[in-house]
């Protein structure tokens, strides 16, 4: 018995042992091959410093080969140059010199993800979906996200060409825009009816939520109680992951909101709702659809979740990664991508994007539409109801009149947010 416990102790011994050489032997490898590939890297960079056709400093091959890596990784992972991480924290607080865009890259392609309203883009017609092939006759192919954004900003009143090729088009065409201080205003709103808030949210910068919470305190000031709410986050490119939360946080007044994850589970971090005075607890109705992406889909994804709002429109652009800015010592930064985010029921939404309860398609207005149907209103010396003349309470003033008429999605979600309370009740 005692040379069986002897001879098992010997094997184990043994077995460590070859376990132990084993990982010592594959951690001298994984140094080894870490040491090679840096080597074979320097090799090359010596060889392009010796032979290359022109001069190029270590300073621009360095920044290059660190582009070209973050490049390989994903669309949304960047490096930055000084001068294009300041314009990127501009970019969140502050105004710039552009055309009011956002874009990103598919498969090399530089492609629109939304324009920002009211900007040269929007009032040129470019649209979510959109390639841009060329900036001012150069391809965009070749460059890197951070180089197409520096291109296409510039100073208020220059000129820019892009060559577009629209989403449903089979031929490019060049559009020339003058580029405008493009002001960061997140929020606009407007009433569409008695008590019934339209809030539409343009992108997520660091104001977002306090313009959000001014724009409701205005109503309430002024209009009165709010009824109904229509959240519309159609064309929104998304911001600040902060914003997303506490713009959800504004509607949902507890529990999970997002979270977020990275490569290691401990990694997760939750982010969720509380109970707070500028609540808005009224019905409400959210519009997407294929330029809302990243903390635009944040909050539909958390409203659809929490069963908060029923959301219409398109299925949205399925941007579910979090990307991480890092500063680097010379002024540069990069842009990496360190996480997916969650929506509260665990969904991931990466290239897969809000799908919404009610799937509507915008319509493109005609200039003639309703101008063939005749209704009683239309008629000269119409009575107005209850005898008034300078219309009813319920009816929306001129400006949300004209929106409605052109916006299929926006009548339709008007019509919910009113129905609402009553199919609750029916439930």
């Amino acid at each position: 018995m005692r040379i069986r416990r002897w001879l098992f102790m010997v094997s184990v011994l043994v077995l460590l042992s070859a376990f132990a050489g084993t990982l010592c032997a594959d951690s001298a490898k994984d140094k080894e091959d870490r040491y090679d590939a840096l080597k074979r890297f320097s090799q090359v960079m010596s060889l392009v410093e010796d032979y290359y056709v022109r001069d190029i400093g270590r300073k621009e091959l360095v920044d290059d080969a660190i582009k070209g890596l973050l490049q390989q990784l994903d669309p949304h992972s960047s490096f930055m140059t000084p001068e294009e991480f300041r314009d990127m924290q501009v970019s969140t607080s502050g105004e710039f010199g552009g055309i009011g865009i956002e874009i990103t890259q598919d498969n090399g392609r530089l492609m629109v993800v939304s324009p920002i309203d009211d900007t040269p883009a929007h009032k040129a017609g470019l649209k979510s979906g959109d390639l841009i092939l060329e900036i001012e006759g150069q391809p965009t192919q070749d460059l890197s996200l951070t180089e197409a954004v520096g291109k296409i900003r510039g100073p208020r009143g220059s000129k820019i060409t892009l060559t577009i090729l629209h989403k449903d088009s089979q031929k490019p065409e060049k559009v020339t825009m003058v580029r405008d201080t493009i002001p960061i205003v997140s929020v606009r709103s407007e009433e569409l009816d008695k008590g019934v808030l339209y809030l539409r949210l343009t992108k997520f910068n660091e104001n977002t939520t306090r313009e959000l919470h001014d724009r409701i305190a205005e109503f309430k000031k002024t209009r009165g109680p709010i009824n109904g709410v229509v959240l519309d986050l159609r064309n929104n490119p998304g911001g600040l992951l902060n914003q997303a939360v506490s713009v959800a946080d504004t509607f949902i007044n507890e529990g999970l909101i997002v979270y977020i994850q990275g490569k290691d589970a401990s990694t997760r971090k939750d982010y969720n709702a509380g109970s707070q005075s500028s609540d808005l607890a009224a019905p409400m109705v959210t519009l997407i659809n294929a330029g809302s992406a990243s903390a635009s889909e944040i909050v539909a994804g958390a409203l659809q979740d929490r069963k908060r709002s029923a959301i219409l429109g398109e299925r949205s652009f399925g941007k579910g990664s979090v990307q991480t800015v890092i500063p680097l010592s010379d002024g540069s930064g990069i842009k990496l991508t360190t996480a997916l985010y969650y929506t509260p029921s665990g969904r991931s939404i990466q290239a897969e994007g809000i799908v919404p309860d009610i799937a509507v398609a915008f319509e493109q207005p005609r200039e003639d539409d309703d101008k063939s149907v005749i209704r009683e209103k239309d008629l000269t010396r119409h009575l107005e109801r209850n005898g008034e003349n300078n219309g009813s309470a319920g009816e929306a003033n001129g400006k949300a009149e004209a929106m409605l008429k052109r916006d299929n999605q926006l009548r339709l979600a008007l019509e919910l947010v009113r129905q609402l309370p009553r199919l609750k009740a029916l439930n």
